[in-house]
């Protein structure tokens, strides 16, 4: 093992990327998933290795079929292994935008907008995207049960049944949309990080932004859907609402199984906003 590298990842890495040597490590702590930033001869990469991660496949598989749409503004992919749980993209130069001055200029969110709309590349309309969504807020809301009042559960309980499951539009989504996965280079915002990315409603993505820097700052949130190009619709409204109870309490469930105190702080207070 090297560096949370196993033999036959720094195998590939090797026969890949030739003498290669660690310049920095973005792993976080409580992720499954090895982040290395590494210099070759000739260029700076990004490696990516989990032994059993499902995040890597599914980064590999939007390399693979939807990030050509914004080829300038995402990582790209030099090498991968789906097997072997291992991908190298070319370094993205920039810095994180969480934390910095950009996190709070309008500016990053209407660019960020913009590039959303060029990801949401669309997939086919779902039967039972809806469906699904609401037997997930269901599944949640059971296995809430002791963390939030009897009275709260059976309130979201009657808001999910209160929607009815229609077909929706699906699309390519990040699946954590959010400044801590994007970054500012020379005044331009690209995005980084793709291993939630799946098909779903596109209001997925707006979850985090509005339960964070959306709160008490309505002139980021204009600029974001001014660079989007559209808002919600009527059905878009339905589907949001079930992707709130869905990502609140999920939030709030799974901090509590991980025992992160901080977290399951952060999905109650989710919760109770959307009450």
């Amino acid at each position: 093992m090297f560096s949370g590298i196993t033999d036959v990842q720094r195998r590939l890495l090797d026969g890949w990327l030739g003498t290669w040597q660690i310049v920095d490590d973005y792993s976080w702590p409580l992720q499954d998933t090895t982040v290395l930033h590494v210099r070759t001869a000739d260029q700076d990469c990004i490696v990516k290795a989990s032994t059993d991660s499902h995040h890597i496949p599914r980064e590999i598989a939007a390399h693979r079929h939807f990030l050509r749409s914004i080829p300038e503004a995402a990582p790209t992919l030099l090498h991968e292994s789906a097997a072997d749980f291992v991908l190298v993209t070319r370094y993205l130069p920039g810095q994180i935008v969480e934390g910095s001055p950009s996190e709070w200029e309008p500016d990053t969110y209407r660019q960020a907008g913009s590039l959303l709309a060029r990801l949401l590349v669309p997939g086919e309309r779902s039967s039972d995207y809806s469906q699904r969504l609401r037997m997930q807020c269901t599944f949640d809301l059971d296995h809430a049960t002791g963390l939030l009042p009897d009275s709260l559960l059976k309130e979201l309980r009657a808001s999910v049944e209160s929607i009815t499951a229609h077909p929706v539009p699906v699309s390519f989504t990040h699946g954590d949309f959010q400044p801590r996965n994007w970054l500012i280079h020379d005044g331009t915002v690209s995005v980084i990080d793709f291993g939630r990315a799946e098909q779903r409603h596109w209001t997925s993505e707006l979850f985090r932004l509005r339960n964070q820097q959306f709160v008490d700052r309505p002139d980021l949130e204009e600029a974001f859907f001014e660079g989007l190009g559209f808002t919600l619709d009527e059905s878009d409204e339905q589907v949001w609402r079930l992707e709130q109870i869905h990502q609140s309490v999920a939030t709030l469930v799974s901090a509590h199984e991980r025992a992160d105190a901080q977290s399951e702080k952060s999905g109650r207070a989710m919760v109770q906003a959307i009450a």
